[in-house]
């Protein structure tokens, strides 16, 4: 018995707060003598001895030496590795949390994102939940990495489940309303149900593409190669002829195609109903069987319902400001979503309880839940979703020429830029001259600037819409402060391909737009050569090209970055204070091996050689911004200096906007979950 409490004891005193552990051990210490009737396990001398101590002596030299040196300290040696280009690196920054700040990125794939949490969690779990929305985050500081969000919160919910339904609505405040029915969605279809999505889709629309047996393209011109082993020219296939008695008349073969279609929209009308079905009752037996699935349930229709009933009263008594986008986000009923999870039933009779209306009471089940659901619809979600102007509304009622094109929002502009054009052109480019003349304005909040820069390829007014968006989000990052005295390097060698090298580049161009001059249209890429550059042109789509044609070879040379910038020092024999300040690196971390000395790492080797030189109290600040999902880490957490962060998102950028205090990584890390959002937070489990 007294092994089992020692035990207990131990494992209750790692996990909870002091306070807890105090009282704890006051119960145990009770337990123990009440069932015994003597005190509680002392253990091995080690516990509950004190450590001998040495008595002062009349020489003050000998009391330092025992004051200083009859300690034993451990210092904890962080594991190392190499680049994958043979650069030293350490492989952890000797702090789990700050680990899963800077490795975690976009493409992290989701085994090493929640092995990462698991370490992190363990370490400190109130933390690593402030960390998981500011993965989410939109605003403020947040990284916006939707899907690494999602298996995040997949992984809470299977290990800390109250902790994720209790904090329902501050993730709802992080991303947008629309992640709480995404969240039960993938935990009844399966983490990966929307990689599987995508997957059916894209090969549904490769088979479309395939040539038939008579040589035509299901889509497209209607041409097809055929005999294109001999080399003959593209013609038009034409349909044999049939001869003979045995041919099927006309009329015929069109009854039996009209038949053949109704018995092919029959069948696959009765498969959709059959879905529809299974989808319902797995939703059902979830729900009666899972506890911890139902909390989680009734937590988010809990928190529709309470801000659609509070949006009601706003509407209601004419403050339309104060109405949420719980309208918008709310499933439709019968949509994809309300099919799979019921969600809308579940809304519609905490917003209408049966005590509500006196009709109600006596009816069925059956009858009580289609009329709430129904009135869901026509009283709340089509009304507030009427005053909040969203373009969809008019796009579905066809009413093209009522569309109020500056409200709306950021991603649904790049979404339907096409839309607007091919059915309100007229109107629509008058509103992009507008914003231009700065009559009107663009959102351009919830974009990442990469995707900003990706819709320059797009054609019709997609390249003009980026342009504007590009200059608004500018223009909002330069009210919140300026970057001063900072210089960006962009990493565009070979490994940083596909979107972390567009990542790189639309970022190391905005910084290059928020520098103060001297600094302000420069930036260096890696090279073998490397080159202070200015970036040239007038539109974002020339100077991303511009930064995209600079040369940078197949290597990540960063020391030769920083050589260059120290050489430009001494030649031109600035003091201290006018070195640069900070210096932006955006890269996946995998230098170029460049130090003789075995086990240097990168940094380590940039300060030694400004020290060499004379400034070694001039080495410029390094932001190591990570772009890759990647083990290689520069620094250690106590690093003064220096910040680890990463990401696509630029947020995380207004933490170095008119900043001149020293930075340190854990301090960065901090800075960006200190918000007064992140302080509603709570553990639970």
């Amino acid at each position: 018995m007294e092994q089992i409490l020692s035990f207990n004891y131990f494992f209750v005193k790692k996990c909870l707060h002091r306070t807890v552990q105090q009282r704890i051990q006051q119960l145990l210490q009770e337990i123990c003598f009440q069932k015994n009737g003597s005190p509680p396990l002392l253990g091995p001398p080690e516990v509950h001895k004190r450590n001998p101590t040495t008595p002062p002596t009349s020489n003050p030299f000998v009391d330092l030496m025992v004051a200083n040196y009859n300690t034993t300290a451990t210092v904890m040696q962080l594991p190392m590795g190499y680049t994958e280009n043979m650069s030293a690196t350490f492989l952890s920054s000797g702090d789990p949390c700050l680990d899963f700040f800077f490795h975690v990125v976009p493409d992290t794939p989701p085994h090493s994102l929640t092995l990462r949490l698991q370490s992190a969690w363990d370490h400190d779990a109130l933390t690593t939940l402030k960390l998981i929305c500011n993965l989410r985050g939109v605003r403020g500081t947040g990284k916006s990495d939707k899907e690494g969000f999602y298996t995040a919160a997949f992984w809470l919910h299977k290990h800390h489940p109250k902790t994720l339904a209790c904090n329902v609505p501050s993730l709802a405040d992080f991303g947008y309303f629309k992640d709480l029915p995404e969240i039960l969605y993938r935990l009844l279809e399966g983490s990966d149900v929307r990689k599987k999505q995508k997957d059916e889709w894209t090969q549904r629309k490769r088979g479309s593409s395939r040539p038939t047996r008579h040589g035509i393209c299901r889509r497209g011109s209607g041409f097809a190669m055929r005999n294109s082993r001999l080399g003959q020219p593209f013609t038009r296939a034409k349909p044999q002829k049939k001869s003979g008695s045995g041919s099927v008349p006309k009329e015929v073969r069109i009854l039996n195609s009209m038949e053949r279609a109704k018995f092919e929209k029959e069948k696959a009308s009765q498969a959709r109903q059959e879905k529809r079905i299974a989808m319902a009752k797995k939703a059902v037996e979830r729900y009666s069987r899972d506890p911890d699935f139902r909390f989680l349930y009734e937590r988010v229709s809990d928190h529709f319902s309470e801000c659609l009933k509070s949006d009601m009263l706003s509407l209601n008594s004419n403050q339309l400001k104060k109405v949420s986008l719980a309208a918008k986000w709310c499933p439709s009923i019968d949509s994809s979503f309300d099919r799979a999870t019921l969600l809308c039933e579940s809304i519609a009779r905490k917003v209408f309880p049966r005590e509500s209306c006196p009709e109600y009471e006596g009816i069925e089940e059956a009858h009580y839940a289609y009329r709430v659901r129904d009135r869901l619809r026509k009283e709340v979600l089509v009304p507030l979703r009427k005053i909040l102007e969203l373009p969809e509304v008019y796009m579905c009622a066809n009413r093209w020429d009522a569309i109020p094109y500056n409200r709306v929002a950021s991603v649904a502009m790049k979404l339907y830029t096409e839309k607007f054009l091919k059915h309100d052109e007229e109107r629509f480019i008058k509103y992009l001259e507008d914003v231009k003349a700065g009559k009107s304005s663009i959102a351009a909040g919830a974009l990442l600037p990469h995707e900003i820069i990706a819709s320059l390829n797009d054609y019709g007014g997609g390249c003009e819409v980026a342009e504007l968006q590009w200059k608004r989000m500018v223009d909002d990052m330069l009210k919140k402060g300026k970057l001063r005295n900072c210089l960006a390097i962009s990493d565009v060698s070979g490994s940083m391909n596909g979107i972390p090298m567009e990542v790189s580049v639309a970022l190391g161009v905005l910084v290059s737009e928020l520098s103060e001059e001297p600094w302000k249209g420069k930036l260096i890429t890696f090279s073998q050569n490397p080159t202070l550059q200015m970036v040239r042109g007038d539109s974002l789509r020339q100077k991303t090209d511009f930064v995209r044609r600079m040369e940078w070879g197949m290597n990540t040379d960063f020391q030769k970055v920083f050589d260059l910038i120290l050489e430009v020092a001494v030649n031109g024999n600035l003091k201290e204070e006018e070195m640069i300040k900070r210096v932006f690196v955006f890269s996946d971390m995998e230098f170029d091996e460049a130090s003789s000395n075995d086990w240097e790492t990168d940094y380590q080797c940039i300060v030694r050689k400004f020290a060499a030189k004379g400034y070694g109290n001039a080495v410029p600040e390094i932001v190591f911004w990570n772009l890759r999902d990647s083990r290689a880490t520069p620094v250690p957490q106590t690093q003064k200096g220096v910040a680890l962060v990463s990401g696509y998102s630029k947020n995380l950028m207004k933490l170095f906007l008119d900043e001149d205090g020293e930075i340190s990584p854990l301090e960065v890390m901090r800075a960006a979950i200190s918000g007064e959002e992140y302080q509603k937070l709570a553990v639970l489990d």
